[in-house]
């Protein structure tokens, strides 16, 4: 069995595209999409249908969330990727599901299985402890779980043996953060990045893989809507310095 994983796409049609494309080339028998797909200053409605006409599992983010329930204090990139959908779109991210039990020994949670705003495998700008990701597990019993959220692309094998692999992020190689204290997330790179897992012999393995793609066309797209880190960081894979 080997699953193709997606996350955090945020709108990137371009490296969403390119990754597709290379899914397409390895071949797999099922592609899961952890989430947060849409928010931000790019293509948040060309993306949602991209989506949509797509076989394959989507779990709701908590920019999904946070999308269907804007409110005056909404970042922009919420605010924007609301702005762009049409009520079809809406009511496709409503009936996503932040947490799916995909076979009986995989489960896919967009953050962790009780929270889609926290990190399984990163504690803010550190990776997590043992202790920390067994603690957020809890008493999940999956051979493999699979989440998002953080950006950050690892592959983690606990004490009991399950795999928990996130795959980083399609659209997004780096962000900054005030919560809950101010910090940064950079990959160090332009590329779009997506995971396979494949069960080998009784075990889940993983590959985490890079995508290279047009990144430079969607700088200069969030550079023409005013965002300044997202152009900086869709170029480099790093945040602007002071």
């Amino acid at each position: 069995m080997r699953i193709a994983l997606v996350s955090d796409i945020h709108g990137n049609l371009l490296a969403l595209e390119a990754v597709a494309a290379d899914i397409a080339r390895r071949g797999v028998d099922m592609v899961v999409n952890i989430g947060d797909s849409l928010s931000g200053p790019l293509l948040p409605l060309e993306t949602a249908q991209f989506l949509m006409a797509q076989d394959w599992l989507h779990l709701a983010g908590n920019h999904e969330r946070q999308i269907l329930t804007l409110h005056a204090g909404s970042g922009a990139s919420d605010t924007y990727a609301h702005s762009q959908l049409t009520a079809k779109e809406l009511d496709w991210i409503a009936g996503l599901l932040p947490v799916r039990r995909i076979t009986p020994d995989v489960l896919a949670c967009h953050g962790t299985p009780t929270s889609d705003v926290t990190g399984l495998l990163q504690t803010v700008d550190a990776a997590a402890t043992p202790a920390e990701i067994e603690a957020r597990l809890g008493h999940i019993d999956a051979g493999l779980i699979v989440c998002g959220h953080t950006h950050v692309a690892r592959s983690v094998r606990t004490a009991r043996g399950q795999l928990i692999v996130n795959p980083g992020s399609v659209g997004q190689p780096a962000y900054a953060d005030d919560h809950p204290y101010p910090h940064v997330i950079e990959s160090g790179s332009p590329d779009a990045r997506y995971g396979i897992v494949e069960l080998i012999d009784g075990q889940w393995r993983s590959n985490l893989l890079t995508v290279p793609y047009r990144h430079a066309e969607m700088a200069a797209l969030a550079r023409s809507r005013g965002r300044r880190d997202w152009e900086c960081a869709l170029s480099t894979g790093h945040m602007p310095r002071a």
